[in-house]
C-alpha cells in the first residue's frame, strides 16, 4: 500500500504490483512448474509477436522439445516447420543453436549467470535479463517496449519512448527497479503487463490505469508524441520480408525439394524472389540440393 512517505518510485512500484495481483494473465510460462528453458523459449518467441499467436506454438514446442537437448538433436527442417508462421524464422534457427550451446557448454541446463546467458547464440541483453528475472527470480533490469512506454509516460511525462532505446532510459529503469531479487522480478513482470494491457501505444486506458494519479504524462495534459516525425511504419505488402515468408511457407509444406520456377510464382517480381531465395540460403533457412542449384528445401 502506498503511503505519504513513499518515494515516487516506490509509489509507482506499489501501485503497479497491487494491480498486477488481480490483472496478470494466466500465461503458461508464468506457472510454478515453468522451467528456465520454457522461459527462454517464450522470450524468443515473443519478440515482435503477440501472446495470442505464441501461446499455442509454445505449448506444442515444449511438449515436443521439453529440454534443450531435445531441440539440439532435432533436424533444422523440423524446427522450422514447428515454428510455422510465427515470423522471423531466423529466431528458430538461433534457438536451436542456443540449445546446442547449452548442451555443449552447460550440461543441458540454462545458465543463470548474465555473462553465460549473453554468450549464448541469439541471446541479447533483454533476453538475458528476462530469463534471469522470470526463470530464476533474480534482480535484472528488464526493459522491453512495454516497460519503456510505461516509464516514458509515468516518470518522464512523454507520450512514447524514443524510437531507439537510450542509455538514459536504461539508467531510469535501473533506478526504478527494486533492489531485492523477488521484488525486482515481480516489478519487471508487472510493469511489462501494464504496458501490454493498459498503457498501450495507440489506445491507453488512462481512466482504468492504476497509476493515473502518479502519471507525469497525464499531469502534463497528455502532450503529443515528440518523436512522431522519426517513426516510420514499415510497410508489409510487397516487401522482401513478405516474399521470404511466402517462400518459407512453400518449403515448409513441401515433402520434397521445390523447383526454383515454382518458387518464382510467389510474387510478381522474379528478381525479388531470387534475391529472397539467396538471402534465405545465406541465413541458413533454406538450402539447395547437392548438384541441383535450382532445387530448394529446408535445411536438414
Amino acid at each position: 500500500m502506498t503511503t505519504a512517505t513513499d518515494s515516487p518510485a516506490e509509489a509507482l512500484r506499489d501501485a503497479v504490483s497491487a494491480w498486477f495481483d488481480g490483472a496478470a494473465r494466466d500465461l503458461p510460462w508464468r506457472h510454478p512448474d515453468r522451467t528456465p528453458w520454457g522461459v527462454l523459449v517464450s522470450e524468443t518467441m515473443l519478440q515482435q509477436t503477440p501472446v495470442s499467436r505464441v501461446e499455442p506454438v509454445w505449448r506444442a514446442w515444449l511438449e515436443r522439445w521439453p529440454a534443450p537437448a531435445d531441440l539440439a538433436a532435432s533436424s533444422t527442417a523440423d524446427v522450422l516447420r514447428a515454428w510455422g508462421r510465427l515470423g522471423y524464422p531466423r529466431r528458430a534457427v538461433r534457438l536451436q543453436e542456443c540449445a546446442r550451446a547449452i548442451v555443449r557448454d552447460h550440461g543441458g541446463e540454462v545458465p543463470d549467470d548474465e555473462v553465460a546467458l549473453l554468450a549464448l547464440p541469439g541471446v541479447g541483453a533483454y533476453t538475458a535479463a528476462a530469463v534471469r528475472a522470470f526463470a530464476f527470480g533474480r534482480r535484472a533490469v528488464v526493459v522491453d517496449t512495454n516497460v519503456r512506454r510505461v516509464l516514458a509516460r509515468a516518470v518522464a511525462g512523454e507520450a512514447l519512448a524514443r524510437p531507439t532505446p537510450t542509455a538514459a532510459e536504461h539508467a531510469l529503469a535501473a533506478a526504478v527497479a527494486p533492489s531485492s531479487d523477488a521484488e525486482a522480478a515481480r516489478w519487471a513482470a508487472a510493469s511489462m503487463e501494464l504496458g501490454a494491457l493498459v498503457c498501450t501505444a495507440r489506445a491507453p486506458d488512462c481512466p482504468g490505469c492504476p497509476v493515473r494519479d502518479l502519471c507525469a504524462w497525464r499531469a502534463a495534459g497528455h502532450p503529443p508524441d515528440a518523436h512522431a516525425a522519426r517513426r516510420r511504419a514499415q510497410p508489409w505488402h510487397g516487401t522482401d520480408r513478405q516474399v521470404r515468408g511466402r517462400v518459407m511457407a512453400v518449403l515448409r509444406d513441401a515433402s520434397a525439394p521445390v523447383e526454383r520456377e515454382r518458387l518464382l510464382l510467389v510474387a510478381d517480381d522474379p528478381a525479388q524472389v531470387g534475391r529472397c531465395l539467396a538471402s534465405l540460403v545465406e541465413d541458413g533457412l533454406a538450402e539447395t540440393s547437392p548438384g541441383e542449384p535450382d532445387l530448394f528445401a529446408l535445411p536438414a
